[in-house]
């Protein structure tokens, strides 16, 4: 009965850390057009040192 018990704790402790890992992933994400924004400034001041 116990062991029963401690295995419902345990899955949700599971499914709740699950949860959050997705949700802090989905909030923390980069957004596309920023990740490319930074890749045209890099290329933009590596053309400007090398001329």
């Amino acid at each position: 009965m116990l062991a029963k018990t401690w295995k419902k704790i345990g899955l949700i402790i599971l499914i709740i850390a699950c949860l959050w890992n997705i949700i802090f992933k989905l909030v923390n994400k980069i957004s596309f057009n920023d990740a490319i924004n930074g890749v045209k400034q890099q290329i933009q001041s590596i053309t400007k040192y090398n001329n």
